[in-house]
């Protein structure tokens, strides 16, 4: 389906993806009519739910139309998956800025609000993310933010609102779809989201917001608000979470430490090859930043057994300071340097 063309410039649009969703979804919905500012349009795909769900979608759909609220309401015939559910339903959104929602969180009322101030007041804002705070299965808030259980370091949030944020992504992705919006003209530009045209990606490797998010930090700019905007549910059922790093994560198992850097060379190397198939003028720092970053992954992935051939490579990366600026710095570069694979 073809994507709108011209929305109105300050038209808002709520996309949400729902799937056997009925414990958590009804406080989520309430938050979203709780909004200060209302959106023109909810869209609302259920991924062929079989608990009562959809049932409390018809009853929600009912109350915000009466509040002069559209709503795109429609069921899948069979279950897609949580990516191309997601994808299928941003295509139906026609507004100008697009947030995205999870079925079990719960957004504060400024939200909307405040995200739109920002989208109005800078042109080439394509997408706003936020902090968030967790909350437990029944809304209790669990003393900790996203960005402090993902590690985002000032020095990450400050590249961001520098204009960085493409540099930023291409190391790790820090975006939360549920806390995201965009521009109606990255959709254009993102999707279809790749799956396994790549020969090294396996199905599904990409997450929409990670996706998302880079082609909107490689074609604009992208911000975050540091402070929370939605509690972010942490629960068994959730189809994307969040929880801190383990010990492995952090000390490098090396297995799974090399299948990490080997699908993500995959990830960014699909990445590359969309922005040029997709003729997007991305600059040429954004280019060199993202060549640099599979350059350094393959070389990382390629390094010999041998460690007096392992070694003038491994000194020569951290001479050039690529440790640093596209691994994990001292780490990284030990762990290569042993060979911990």
């Amino acid at each position: 389906m073809a994507l709108n063309p011209r929305p109105a410039p300050d038209s808002v649009a709520v996309v949400l993806c729902t799937y056997n969703g009925a414990r958590y979804l009804p406080q989520q919905l309430d938050s979203l009519l709780a909004q200060t500012l209302a959106p023109q349009r909810i869209v609302i795909a259920d991924d062929a739910s079989s608990d009562d769900t959809w049932t409390l979608l018809e009853a929600f759909a009912e109350r915000a139309r009466a509040r002069g609220i559209a709503v795109d309401l429609q069921r899948n015939p069979r279950n897609l998956g949580y990516l191309r559910n997601f994808e299928a339903a941003l295509r139906r959104a026609e507004e100008a800025i697009v947030f995205l929602c999870d079925q079990d969180d719960v957004w504060y009322p400024n939200k909307l609000a405040d995200y739109l101030e920002q989208f109005r007041a800078r042109p080439r804002l394509n997408l706003l993310h936020s902090d968030s705070r967790l909350i437990d299965g029944e809304g209790r808030e669990l003393g900790r933010r996203m960005f402090q259980t993902l590690e985002v370091s000032t020095a990450e949030l400050a590249a961001i609102h520098a204009g960085r944020g493409f540099e930023v992504l291409v190391r790790r992705n820090i975006v939360t779809g549920a806390t995201t919006a965009l521009r109606r003209e990255v959709l254009a530009q993102a999707l279809p989201i790749p799956d396994a045209e790549h020969p090294e990606l396996e199905r599904s490797a990409w997450v929409h917001d990670e996706w998302l998010a880079l082609i909107a930090a490689a074609t604009g700019e992208i911000d975050c608000v540091e402070a929370p905007t939605m509690g972010y549910r942490q629960h068994g059922g959730n189809q994307i979470g969040a929880r801190r790093r383990g010990l492995i994560e952090r000390l490098g198992g090396g297995r799974q430490r090399r299948e990490y850097m080997r699908v993500l060379a995959a990830k960014l190397d699909s990445l590359r090859a969309h922005l040029q198939r997709a003729g997007l003028d991305v600059g040429a720092a954004k280019r060199a930043a993202l060549d640099a970053r599979i350059a350094h992954l393959r070389l990382r992935l390629d390094l010999p057994a041998n460690f007096a051939r392992r070694w003038p490579l491994v000194r020569e990366e951290w001479r050039q300071g690529r440790y640093l600026d596209y691994s994990s710095g001292l780490h990284s570069m030990v762990c290569d340097l042993l060979g911990l694979r």
